[in-house]
């Protein structure tokens, strides 16, 4: 049976990517975003089983609408990937205007959620009972950037959203999950070939990554089955996995000595790099030098099979 999923903003950047790799898997793709030209022409570039369906997602009519379409055009919806966000300027929180507080809200936040409650009420009814929800967070959730109140605010409830609904989902087969990416190479970052303001002052450039590797990361994680879940992804772009940078960070990882007891305080080693596909991983202590490490023959770089 062909699974059906809904992206929203899918017509660019990443939306599209996602599109791009759930067609390549097999998924029959409802395309959604403001912009019906844009949607379609998509659709045509892709080819594949699409339907296009334009909606603001931040009017719970809108998304009423759009999902009674989806539902009478499949039959059934066994995807949902929130998607669609947008990006405020950066202004000083005292600046700001309450509409583009609103804007950021309504799209990131509240069109998230009238989503996941409309796909939550389509898959605890449908037969087979269930499906999945994935999310787009951001690493500006923890990382943020000067300036960002907005988007940083809206993507840290993101996370909540995912938590709450992955709880709230398990007695009805309902997944949920989330991504959160490091740049992305879309319009939505081409401003950062300029620099990007830091949390010292300074501008700096930040490494982006293909939009279609998010694509194939967040396939990977739809076409698992519904009793196992990715709670959270952390995908970004290390150009020198051993140095410390922005969003570099994937993960923590405690050594053990060989009595079993920490070879290191926390925050332990965080882990700038992995490769599940070569196995190989590469970590660093963000605060100061452990020698004692190189003493038990903790490598800097290895092999998962031999390290964990």
């Amino acid at each position: 049976m062909t699974s059906i999923a809904l992206v929203t903003g899918a017509g660019t950047g990443v939306g599209k990517a996602i599109t791009k790799s759930l067609l390549a898997r097999g998924f029959a793709v409802a395309l959604t975003g403001r912009r019906r030209e844009i949607l379609e022409e998509t659709a045509r570039a892709l080819g594949g089983n699409t339907f296009v369906c334009p909606a603001d997602i931040s009017a719970a009519p809108d998304v009423a609408t759009l999902f009674n379409a989806v539902v009478r055009c499949f039959g059934r919806l066994d995807l949902l990937v929130n998607n669609a966000g947008v990006s405020i300027p950066s202004i000083p929180i005292d600046e700001l205007d309450v509409e583009l507080w609103n804007q950021a809200v309504g799209t990131n936040l509240t069109g998230a959620f009238l989503c996941t409650r409309e796909a939550f009420r389509q898959m605890k009814r449908q037969d087979p009972q269930g499906g999945r929800i994935i999310n787009n967070g951001s690493v500006s959730a923890t990382t943020p950037r000067p300036h960002s109140v907005p988007y940083t605010a809206t993507k840290h409830a993101i996370t909540g959203l995912t938590k709450s609904s992955a709880l709230d989902g398990r007695p009805f087969n309902i997944a949920c999950g989330q991504i959160d990416i490091g740049n992305a190479g879309t319009a939505m970052t081409r401003e950062m070939a300029r620099g990007v303001l830091q949390a010292n002052g300074s501008l700096a450039l930040e490494p982006t990554i293909d939009p279609e590797l998010v694509g194939e990361a967040v396939a990977n994680m739809a076409v698992l089955p519904l009793e196992a879940n990715i709670l959270t992804m952390t995908e970004s772009k290390a150009e020198d996995i051993l140095t410390q940078g922005p969003y570099r960070h994937t993960g923590y990882i405690q050594f053990l000595d060989q009595e079993g007891y920490p070879a290191i305080k926390p925050p332990w080693g965080v882990l700038t790099a992995i490769d599940l596909n070569k196995g190989e991983f590469a970590w660093q202590v963000p605060l100061g030098e452990h020698p004692e490490l190189t003493a038990r023959g903790v490598p800097r770089t290895g092999n998962l099979g031999t390290a964990f």
